[in-house]
């Protein structure tokens, strides 16, 4: 008798015709999963095997555009969701009205799983868990229609005592890699760690998800750089463990990402699906995706209504030839560009969603141009060694560390935002640097866009911020940090970038979540901290709120006083 190990997941929710959505789960044995709806649409998929493990991707038909209908699933026809004797709500799909009027997506990134039940956690209380509860308490409350979760859903590298118990139980620990996961049942543990939390469970069961990996979901500093990779492929242990998070990447998350469309004419899913065990074809399109990055594409879009979002690998799709050095190989970075100029006037607001932020504090941004230049040798061999050092120790990584990325993205952020049939808004949405912010750039040689152009950063969703990064963090918003990231710059030869930018919002500390509402040409934004209610508070989500510390109307006026980066 089959029984539900992990999910559901409600994922893709079609806004184009609202008649469709897809469920995840994985089972504990081979079976037919379906999924059936009080309003008679329903679906089935046999599930397929990856390492031992038993999964399936339901796709939903014959949903009703604008409607909300409670839903169980099945496995071999014994129903299995809701769990018996759940507290909570039904799960339910809710679907747009077609054409749709507007999206409300909430995003965030950096989640560490919560502690049990009954233990403190020592990182303050779950955003996600807290969400859930608020809504799980009040069925009639508003809630987004999208989850965006932009990197670091699991901890590959950071495990928890629980699951370094776990892995001790299997093998030596003395042994690299460690407490770090080290093969593809060790990231279904860390997945099971964090989806298995009952609030996020359910959270996860009623709120559709849209999700990208960051370098935690494989290892901290994943491809910061060529000489980084090459020492990571003389270790014994990286290969499985890149295979392995780049499999348990797709089973997970990546295919939950697709349309039901999509994945029709998907070969990999198609392949997987008709083997007894799919695991060979999985592990081969991972180390194709491992050796030739260029022949996978992680990225997807998304469109909700009028609506566009641009979902970006900011990770696999690198090119770390120093002297080449891109965020995106040339076939990505022109799929984003076709995709935010298609179809001028078709939407209304743009969202680029990327883990890494494009406009870090001032700072850091400077900091990460200077040692871009220094790496690729402007200052010769001596301080190349040195910038290379400096960018793993301090995770100099991000856009501005590839300088011709970052004014690409720029030259196209402004072309988006453009001309006749612009859009009202263009937001860049990101997470990793564990603080949430507000920054608004302003070109420097050229007319300013006609949409509003933000970027928007959300992390930590659950997760620690020491003192002294907050510390670094204020200060790389500061004047004194403008001024030495000037000085870098300069030593660096690194040049200005094409815009300059100032902070509108922030910077917030704490967990969170940044929610978006996009009404016709109109874009508002909100930002809910997760804290602790009371003295007696234990950090869980039963002794937590969710307290708005920030909201605004994004598309009124621009602010006169643009203050330069």
């Amino acid at each position: 008798m089959a029984g539900l190990r992990l999910g559901p997941l409600l994922r893709y929710v079609d806004w184009e015709s609202g008649g469709s959505a897809t469920v995840w789960i994985e089972a504990d044995r081979p079976c037919t999963a379906e999924v059936r709806c009080a309003d008679g649409a329903q679906g089935a998929s046999r599930t397929f095997q990856i390492a031992g493990h038993h999964y399936a991707l339901v796709p939903v038909t014959g949903l009703t555009p604008g409607t909300a209908t409670a839903y169980d699933v099945l496995l071999d026809g014994r129903q299995v969701w809701p769990l018996e004797g759940s507290t909570f709500p039904a799960s339910t799909i809710r679907t747009p009205d077609v054409p749709s009027d507007g999206v409300t997506v909430s995003f965030g990134s950096c989640r560490w799983s919560a502690a049990p039940a009954g233990e403190h956690d020592p990182v303050g209380p779950d955003a996600l868990d807290t969400l859930a509860t608020k809504l799980a308490a009040d069925p009639t409350a508003a809630r987004p229609d999208v989850l965006l979760l932009l990197g670091d859903q699991v901890y590959a590298d950071a495990t928890s005592k629980a699951t370094q118990a776990w892995l001790a139980a299997r093998r030596d620990l003395s042994e690299p890699p460690g407490a770090e996961v080290a093969d593809y049942e060790e990231y279904t543990r860390l997945y099971d760690e964090s989806w298995l939390d009952p609030e996020v469970r359910w959270l996860l069961s009623t709120v559709p998800s849209s999700m990208i990996f960051d370098d935690h979901d494989v290892i901290d500093d994943w491809n910061t750089s060529a000489s980084w990779l090459a020492e990571m492929r003389t270790t014994a242990w990286w290969q499985e463990r890149v295979l392995s998070g780049l499999m348990s990447y797709w089973v997970y998350q990546h295919l939950g990402n697709l349309s039901p469309a999509a994945l029709e004419s998907d070969e990999l899913y198609a392949a997987v699906r008709a083997a007894p065990d799919g695991t060979d074809r999985l592990r081969q399109f991972a180390a194709q995706a491992d050796s030739d990055p260029a022949c996978v594409r992680w990225s997807y879009r998304r469109d909700f209504g009028r609506t566009r979002l641009l979902m970006v690998d900011t990770r696999a799709a690198r090119v770390l030839d120093e002297q080449k050095r891109a965020m995106l190989d040339e076939a990505e970075a022109q799929w984003v560009r076709d995709q935010a100029l298609e179809g001028p006037g078709s939407y209304d607001h743009l969202l680029i969603g990327t883990s890494l932020p494009w406009l870090l504090p001032p700072l850091i941004h400077d900091a990460e141009s200077w040692n871009a230049a220094l790496c690729r040798g402007e200052r010769g061999g001596r301080w190349a060694r040195f910038g290379e050092d400096l960018r793993r120790r301090a995770d100099l990584e991000h856009w501005a560390a590839f300088p011709d990325s970052f004014g690409k993205l720029t030259q196209l952020i402004a072309e988006a935002a453009s001309g006749e049939g612009a859009p009202a808004t263009v937001c860049v949405l990101s997470g990793d640097v564990h603080h949430a912010y507000v920054a608004e750039p302003l070109w420097r040689d050229a007319a300013q866009p006609d949409a509003r152009v933000l970027q928007l950063t959300c992390s930590p969703v659950h997760n620690s911020i020491p003192r002294v990064v907050r510390l670094g963090f204020r200060f790389g918003w500061s004047r004194a940090g403008r001024r030495l990231g000037h000085a870098l710059a300069r030593h660096g030869r690194a040049g200005r970038p094409p815009v300059s930018w100032h902070r509108t919002g922030g910077p917030w500390f704490g967990n969170q979540l940044m929610t978006l509402t996009l009404r016709g040409r109109s874009a508002e934004l909100r930002l809910d901290q997760a804290r602790v209610a009371g003295a007696a508070g234990n950090g869980r989500s039963t002794g937590a709120r969710l307290v708005t510390v920030e909201e605004r109307e994004l598309t009124a006026d621009r602010d006169p006083s643009h203050s330069g980066r």
